[in-house]
């Protein structure tokens, strides 16, 4: 089961959303409003995630990963516009990245 990590909670408090272990085994986090209200799982396990490679790699490697994964979902960012607020891709980049 996955450790929610001091940076991914100052972050869920900073978008006004909950986050617990997901119930879904194949992702790390289920997203709630603050009314526990289910929002989306993300983060799949068997990948890396920002406060992840800081605790294996360093920061210098996670700023590096961190970049890397913002420019891979930029084109979604840009297609979605709008709609990529409150999508699964948005509370990953900001939850994780």
């Amino acid at each position: 089961m996955y450790q929610i990590k001091p940076y991914t909670l100052q972050r869920a408090l900073q978008l006004g959303v909950k986050v617990k272990p997901s119930t879904n085994p194949s992702k790390k986090l289920d997203v709630f409003d603050w009314n526990k209200n289910y929002i989306t799982s993300i983060g799949a396990t068997g990948y890396k995630d920002f406060p992840t490679y800081i605790e294996d790699n360093g920061l210098e490697y996670a700023l590096k990963r961190r970049d890397l994964y913002q420019k891979r979902h930029q084109r979604e960012k840009i297609l979605l516009g709008d709609k990529w607020l409150g999508s699964r891709s948005y509370y990953a980049l900001n939850l994780l990245w």
